[in-house]
């Protein structure tokens, strides 16, 4: 079965960690996948003459038509032999003995053997089969790894006294042991991405990588070989210009370094505040704070020196600056795109192109920003409205004169009203003449025809008469009227009644 490729967001993420001088065999891990994948990406990009960053105004099409243009044809290959990989393995172990030299054996044998880089990548992928145990060797300012500790501490409300356990966050530089720490309320992706902002203007820069175990807020699908990152946190990420390696799951060894200081944080911080109140998260971590610099300039046994020192030699000099600007915390939404071209973000209402009616589209949501992607490009922005009810409407975003998509328009909507009954046309004339755009109505026009299926003609008209009458103006009402049973009393003059006439009721052809 052939490899599945890689969504173009994530080619993008190997381009970007290959400029920034990571090794394939590195950026595989990272992502998940095999060295030749990241190679092949690599090289595609290459021989399409792309750099990071890439062209602007390159969205995902252009990238995708770039990078796989129409395949040639392919020519069968005749069976090779394999290595015997335990004997290459052992060989390996021996001194001066390198993977060159053990394929210059294995071609000298076989020469009609596999290329060297095959070598290496089945190589490589056969080792991570076997699932060997080693120790790490870490680097200085390389990595860093963070987890929550598993106890908490509470803080207490002033007036009513109730408890409220808060969360500690716990950090470990993977060469000095140089530990930080914070209390938040919650593992929630806010204050997972606030505690990661905090470490680094901690540590007055930014590691290679970041270690995380596989918390909701850090990875979506906790996939062995496959971990999907949460897309905010891949993108702060990127804003810090590091990367993030996702421990594999049940696999504590893969940071082993943070359980070791998540062990002592909760012997040396929790256990001192043990009998302590308090009564605001920054009175806590005042004292949190006070307690991580005792920790840290506390000499080490069998180092000869504090994590403090091990830090400012071995760490700082290697790390990567911190950007300018901190990074905006904001989360992402995928969408549909309505009939009346609007997605819906926290009750609100905000308007795309309307050529992208019913196409999905992702939604960067931050504190001020609503702004909306589609396929990579950026397609819209607006202020976020503080208010749950509304719409938020861009003219660009308009059809010119509101031009026919699909098959419905304020005409055919009113017809399909009429067939009904006189009252459901009247209503949606009022509905579709209340909005700054008739578009704006169709949703309510259409939730009170999906209400027929249920009720029928008869009662669904009587319904909208009542709601005339009481200037009810959404589904909402329409449907309580009717399991209610409010619309009872109108059935009987149904029949005879004329629709409701007065000055806001343009009538049918207003629209056309």
């Amino acid at each position: 079965m052939p490899t599945q490729r890689l969504s173009m967001r994530r080619i993008r993420e190997v381009l970007r960690l290959r400029h920034q001088g990571l090794t394939e065999r590195v950026i595989a891990r990272m992502l998940g996948v095999s060295n030749g994948v990241v190679h092949g990406y690599v090289r595609r990009a290459r021989l399409a003459g792309l750099n990071w960053p890439l062209p602007e105004g390159l969205d995902d099409e252009g990238l995708e038509l770039l990078l796989f243009p129409a395949p040639a044809t392919a020519s069968q290959s005749d069976r090779r032999p394999v290595p015997d990989w335990i004997y290459i393995e052992k060989e390996l172990r021996r001194r001066n003995v390198t993977r060159l030299l053990l394929w210059e054996e294995y071609r000298a044998a076989n020469p009609d053997g596999f290329g060297y880089t095959w070598f290496c990548t089945t190589f490589e992928a056969w080792k991570q089969r076997a699932r060997p145990s080693m120790r790490q060797t870490h680097t200085g300012g390389e990595k860093v790894f963070v987890d929550f500790a598993g106890d908490t501490i509470d803080i207490f409300d002033p007036v009513t006294g109730e408890a409220h356990a808060m969360k500690l966050f716990v950090a470990a530089m993977g060469a000095s042991n140089y530990t930080y720490a914070e209390a938040c309320p919650s593992e929630g992706l806010s204050d997972w991405i606030s505690v990661h902002a905090n470490l680094f203007r901690y540590l007055g820069g930014v590691p290679k990588f970041v270690v995380c175990d596989n918390l909701k807020a850090a990875v979506t699908n906790p996939d062995r070989y496959d971990p999907g990152l949460n897309r905010t946190y891949a993108e702060m990420a990127a804003h810090y210009g590091t990367a993030i390696l996702a421990a594999r799951p049940r696999r504590p060894k893969d940071k082993a370094k943070v359980e070791v200081a998540v062990q002592i944080a909760q012997r040396w911080i929790l256990a001192r505040l043990r009998n302590q109140r308090f009564f605001a998260l920054a009175e806590l971590n005042a004292t949190v704070r006070g307690l991580v610099a005792d920790l840290n300039t506390r000499q080490m046994r069998g180092f000869g020196s504090s994590r403090t020192d091990l830090f400012a030699e071995i760490d700082r000099p290697r790390l990567a600056p911190l950007p300018d600007q901190p990074y905006v915390f904001a989360r992402w939404k995928r969408c549909r795109v309505a009939p009346d071209y609007h997605i819906e973000i926290d009750g609100h209402w905000y308007s795309t192109p309307y050529r992208l009616i019913r196409e999905l589209v992702d939604v960067r949501i931050a504190d001020k920003t609503v702004e909306i992607f589609h396929k990579g490009q950026r397609i819209a922005s607006h202020a976020r409205a503080p208010n749950r009810r509304g719409h938020t409407t861009i003219a660009d975003h308009m059809p010119s004169a509101h031009r026919r998509y699909g098959k419905w328009t304020p005409g055919g909507l009113i017809a399909a009203g009429e067939k009904i009954g006189p009252s459901v046309a009247a209503f949606f004339q009022v509905v579709i003449a209340a909005r700054p755009h008739p578009e704006q109505g169709f949703r309510t026009c259409l939730g009170i025809l999906s209400l027929t299926r249920s009720y029928g003609n008869a009662r669904v008209d009587a319904a909208c008469r009542r709601g005339i009458l009481i200037k009810a103006r959404s589904v909402t009402s329409i449907r309580s009227i009717l399991k209610n049973g409010l619309d009872r009393a109108f059935l009987d003059e149904a029949a005879d009644h004329q629709p409701l006439r007065h000055g806001n009721i343009r009538g049918q052809g207003y629209f056309h």
